[in-house]
């Protein structure tokens, strides 16, 4: 106990006195009013198109579009009867988008049919969360210098953490479990399954309105919730990676927070991606499921 107590003693002592020898020797430069974090969020076109304009947030779409095309016609052409390693961790995540997602939701007529949206719902996200925290050159507001070239400064973005993005895929689950719904069961016959079994008569009414709002309600849910948590999370990284010093004019305030934004990385990269796009997939599967089920 004691030998554990004086290791945490020295860690601190390692960790917060050259902060305090640091900032003895620089000192501060005051409050840095320049610096603007959301900077790092806005969205300046590269190529004007219009409607159609190229800009970091699209460059990030499409390389998540392509790596989950890659890896869907990875696993279509790849498959062999004897798998090596790579096949057996792609067929690992294949059972567990296939029996999580989809079996575990929906019947097996519909799993059948909404799996390969369900499953590459999941890539998409999970793909554009991860390469969120890969450092790529997309800062078009500092530049440097690479033998007379001006290339970007290399900066994390995610195309997730623009609400336009998660509300685009939020909208296409919406409209498509309504579609299947309606499909499946008949326009009157699928608005009555939003009235729970067992309940007529003046009840029916107030409870089928909460049903409406909360249909609606799931478009603003299922968007900012994956918004959110990636945005949050770029954002602690940005202030605890240096943001939070250079704001406040305190250099040697880096010292200190960089651990913890390293820790955040670690954590962001390690759970939140993924978790977020596992949870963004498994409601759809289970909206997709419950607008086929007479009752949900």
């Amino acid at each position: 106990m004691t030998s554990r107590r004086n290791l945490v003693l020295i860690v601190l002592l390692v960790w917060l006195v050259p902060a305090v020898l640091l900032g003895v020797i620089f000192g501060s430069d005051g409050r840095n009013e320049a610096f603007q974090p959301t900077e790092e969020f806005r969205l300046d076109d590269w190529i004007d198109l219009g409607l159609l304009s190229i800009n970091k947030a699209v460059f990030y779409l499409f390389v998540a579009c392509l790596l989950t095309a890659v890896t869907v016609l990875y696993i279509a052409n790849k498959m062999t009867q004897r798998p090596n390693r790579v096949q057996t961790a792609v067929e690992t995540l294949y059972t567990f988008m296939r029996d999580n997602l989809a079996r575990g939701n929906m019947d097996e007529a519909m799993a059948r049919k909404w799996f390969p949206f369900c499953g590459t719902l999941f890539l998409f996200i999970w793909f554009s969360n991860l390469i969120g925290y890969i450092p790529l050159p997309t800062n078009t507001h500092e530049k440097f210098d690479l033998f007379g070239l001006e290339i970007p400064s290399f900066a994390l973005y995610a195309a997730t953490a623009n609400i336009s993005v998660p509300l685009v895929l939020t909208l296409m689950v919406w409209f498509a479990y309504h579609f299947e719904g309606i499909r499946v069961q008949g326009p009157v016959k699928y608005l009555k399954s939003w009235v729970p079994a067992g309940v007529s008569g003046p009840a029916a009414g107030p409870i089928f309105v909460i049903e409406v709002i909360s249909h609606f309600v799931r478009i603003i849910s299922l968007s900012v919730r994956l918004f959110a948590n990636i945005l949050a999370g770029h954002l602690l990284i940005l202030f605890m990676a240096g943001g939070l010093g250079v704001i406040l004019g305190l250099s040697a305030l880096g010292w200190i927070t960089l651990p913890i934004a390293i820790a955040f990385f670690l954590f962001e990269v390690g759970l939140v991606a993924t978790l977020q796009a596992f949870i963004f997939a498994t409601l759809t599967a289970i909206y997709l499921g419950g607008a086929t089920s007479e009752h949900h």
